[in-house]
């Protein structure tokens, strides 16, 4: 799904009504008092109207009649939708909620992308290959600051889930680079991250020679590592070993799922 363009005083009034019931400002169950919002809001009560359409539509809100506007359970949200889960990370608190978010993505990285690269490894094109050394040219970029960084770091995934050459697979770019973009930001922004061009190097060396068992190997070791850097930025102590969602595994423990082996 494509995100949802954040502009005008229609894309403000989604993104400040969003992250009310996202934070719990305005909890499940919750019927909305329109006319309030709309009071405060400052907009008319057709826009709040068309603003809590694009909620609905991400199973955030619904609407009763004799009962109005009322915010869904959190169980019928589209959490992997990714403007939610930007939402949920849009005020960069790096508190105990957006770290759990962030270690529950890290968990889904680390299911997805082991396998994926085994595809790109045995599917990408000397194009992808091109796209990908590009990407690492320019995560070595250190001199161009942050902003930078993350932008280059998010092209690197976003070209090797796009070698699986698999539409479905190249979809879950919405989902991994919301909170890669979120986690590169804290990170890249502090002086204890480690470098991340010999990790995303390891990665490239292995799809280029197309050996996919070295592949997932180096992708699982980058994931270890992000967690590494996120924990000495938190200082959370986390230590080596750590797997991508912050649970205690190695490199020896449980594999994912093979794709070409169903082939």
């Amino acid at each position: 799904m494509t995100p949802y363009a954040r502009r005008g005083v229609h894309g403000q009034t989604v993104e400040t009504l969003a992250r009310r019931v996202l934070s719990g400002e305005i909890p499940e169950g919750a019927t909305l008092d329109l006319p309030a919002l709309q009071s405060e809001l400052d907009v008319s009560l057709t826009a709040l109207r068309e603003s809590l359409k694009v909620l609905a539509a991400k199973g955030m809100v619904d609407a009763r009649q004799k009962r109005g506007t009322f915010v869904r359970p959190r169980a019928d949200w589209n959490l992997l939708d990714a403007d939610v889960l930007r939402w949920q990370f849009a005020g960069g608190t790096a508190g105990s909620a957006d770290l759990g978010l962030l270690r529950n993505l890290g968990e889904v990285r680390g299911i997805i992308e082991p396998a994926a690269v085994r595809l790109a490894a045995l599917r990408r094109t000397d194009a992808d290959l091109t796209a990908l050394d590009e990407a690492l040219d320019a995560m070595g970029r250190h001199d161009l600051g942050a902003a930078h960084a993350v932008q280059a770091d998010l092209a690197f995934h976003r070209v090797l889930l796009a070698a699986t050459h698999n539409e479905l697979l190249e979809r879950m770019e919405m989902v991994i680079e919301s909170g890669l973009a979120h986690r590169d930001e804290i990170v890249h922004s502090s002086p204890h991250g480690e470098d991340p061009v010999p990790s995303h190097s390891a990665v490239l060396a292995a799809v280029r020679a197309q050996d996919p068992d070295a592949a997932e190997a180096a992708m699982r070791a980058l994931l270890e590592q992000a967690v590494r850097d996120l924990d000495l930025v938190h200082g959370a102590g986390g230590e080596g070993g750590t797997a991508a969602g912050g649970r205690t595994t190695g490199t020896q423990g449980t594999s994912a799922p093979r794709p070409e082996d169903s082939q």
